[in-house]
């Protein structure tokens, strides 16, 4: 086998170890997993997390067009834990690319440099007709279904459908919940209304 062939293999073959590493449920998880057996999924996630991994890097995302949505800390009204800080890139907005998601969500506490750390990406699409009982246009991505329909998040945001994937922090509720019971909001943020 060709030298340039077989890096290619050992470099796809690298990735979907990562992302099946990165889905395997850990004992007591909850939550929905992309089946490991499925190798789309598998390639999805890895090119998901190859191309997000440079947003670690706060001032790069700013780059490329990531805006921080407001100085609102997303918290879950009912006290079941937090999303963190929206940056969000219109440009990708009902994006099923993996390599495109809309959102980059950030930490809620700077680190020292005051920059903060990424934890997860999502990707939002437009609800079609807007109406929240009917669902026949949910998106999915690595074999999972998009949460939603649900109302908007902020002023002018449409009804949409919505998936999280924790790639950068450890989620107890799951990899691909929308909400992070280990993180909480600072005190001086109110709750932002967020229905899932």
């Amino acid at each position: 086998m060709p030298a340039r062939s077989l890096k290619t293999v050992l470099a796809c073959a690298a990735a979907v170890s990562l992302a099946l590493a990165a889905v395997a449920p850990a004992h007591g998880v909850e939550g929905p997993a992309p089946d490991p057996r499925d190798p789309k999924a598998m390639r999805d996630m890895a090119t998901a997390i190859a191309v997000t991994a440079r947003y670690a890097d706060e001032r790069q995302a700013l780059r490329d067009g990531y805006v921080p949505h407001g100085t609102e800390c997303m918290s879950n009204p009912f006290g079941v834990g937090s999303m963190g800080y929206h940056y969000v890139k219109q440009a990708n907005w009902g994006s099923t690319d993996p390599s495109r998601p809309t959102a980059l969500l950030y930490s809620t506490e700077k680190n020292k440099n005051g920059r903060r750390k990424l934890q997860a990406v999502e990707w939002m699409a437009t609800d079609r007709d807007q109406d929240l009982k009917t669902t026949d246009d949910r998106p999915s991505m690595f074999g999972l279904p998009f949460d939603g329909p649900m109302p908007g998040h902020w002023a002018g945001m449409p009804k949409h459908y919505d998936l999280h994937m924790w790639a950068y922090a450890k989620n107890p509720a799951g990899r691909f919940h929308n909400w992070n019971p280990a993180l909480t909001c600072p005190k001086t943020t109110a709750p932002a209304p967020h229905p899932h």
